[in-house]
């Protein structure tokens, strides 16, 4: 019997790669990951490149920047907002957009949560070579995310944190002087407000739900959404394979947002047909509603000479801070002045100095028979 000697694994290394195998678009290297857009099987290389060259398509077709302005990107330390500042370097060099860039990021005051993120982000800084400016709902409200939820209650945080995030993103902005806030929504999110709009009936919101530039009349503060056709898990395969510094725990107090209804029908779908993201996109951009379902539009053009108090105009002022609002005061005073009342009631409810005698009278003046 001959001896043969063992098979060297370099070798084997060289085999020939099966056309299968190969990338569908270079068709010389083998392909390592099947694009969940399009189902087409690529190598780690033609996928940076498409990935970031559909990004600057989007960039260019819709006019997002001009040569010269300053942006500021939404920075959470999230795989979103990460990859989205590592793009926005990247093309901003390669293609000499000419963007001056700084990193902003808004700190809810979510122990264990933000405080991680927020380090995450500090590192990205230092990575990128970016500036960093970082706001905070403690420093513009006088609240923090854990105090809300303490007073309030957990199932609403999404609305006090979403109202607060969008205002503080916009001062923030305006603190540093810059009037274009670039955010990290992609496809998922953009499908996902579509179907929640739908859910609830919100008919007012529908037409602008997959706006790529969103801008209040009278505000200076416009912001743009580059991933809006990218999908979520072609992002994070983007900043797995490029090994970028993300922070990935969910939001403490994300599992109760409605958001969630909507993410898991998607998904639902997503499964039998991986197009329905962009499917759904595609869709809210045709929706027109009808002039006689559009509230906020036919309250402005109705009586010009009018100023009654029922009459919405995007573009108004709050009364109380100044920022923009339809109504006479803006959402968020209204939200500050629902939680002072709460907060009131809860120190005077937990107040030692008050004697048993006086709380169980403070108690009955309180009951309803």
């Amino acid at each position: 019997m001959s001896w043969a000697p063992p098979s060297d694994p370099i070798n084997n290394k060289n085999k020939p790669v099966k056309i299968s195998q190969l990338c569908e678009l270079c068709h010389c290297r083998k392909a390592i990951l099947k694009r969940p857009k399009n189902l087409q099987k690529v190598c780690k290389e033609c996928f940076f490149y498409v990935f970031e060259t559909e990004i600057h398509n989007t960039i260019v077709t819709n006019n997002l920047f001009h040569p010269g302005e300053k942006v500021a990107v939404g920075a959470s330390g999230g795989k979103d907002s990460t990859v989205l500042a590592h793009i926005m370097k990247l093309l901003n060099e390669r293609y000499n957009y000419g963007l001056d860039i700084t990193l902003l990021s808004v700190d809810e005051g979510i122990v264990g949560y933000r405080d991680d993120s927020l380090a995450t982000v500090k590192r990205n800084q230092k990575q990128y070579g970016l500036p960093l400016e970082i706001v905070s709902f403690k420093e513009l409200y006088n609240w923090t995310m854990d105090e809300i939820v303490a007073t309030a209650g957990i199932r609403n945080s999404c609305t006090y944190c979403g109202v607060f995030r969008r205002q503080s993103l916009d001062r923030g902005a305006q603190k540093l002087g810059i009037h274009h806030v670039i955010t990290g929504h992609n496809a998922d999110d953009m499908a996902e407000t579509v179907l929640m709009n739908i859910l609830r009936g919100d008919v007012a919101r529908l037409e602008k739900s997959t706006s790529i530039i969103t801008q209040s009349s009278g505000s200076p503060i416009k912001r743009s959404k580059p991933f809006k056709y990218s999908y979520q898990k072609e992002i994070v395969l983007y900043a797995h394979y490029k090994k970028l510094d993300y922070f990935s725990t969910e939001c403490t107090y994300a599992p109760e947002a409605f958001r969630g209804t909507a993410r898991e029908l998607m998904k639902n779908l997503e499964a039998v047909r991986p197009s329905c993201i962009i499917d759904i996109i595609h869709s809210g951009e045709n929706l027109v509603l009808k002039d006689s379902e559009q509230p906020f539009k036919k309250a402005a053009s109705a009586n010009t000479t009018s100023t009654s108090k029922n009459t919405f105009v995007d573009g108004n002022r709050c009364e109380r801070c100044n920022y923009l609002s339809s109504n006479k005061i803006c959402k968020a005073c209204m939200l500050l002045e629902g939680l002072e009342k709460n907060r009131a009631a809860i120190t005077l409810e937990r107040d030692s100095s008050v004697d048993g005698a006086a709380r169980v009278m403070r108690t009955l003046e309180h009951l309803s028979f």
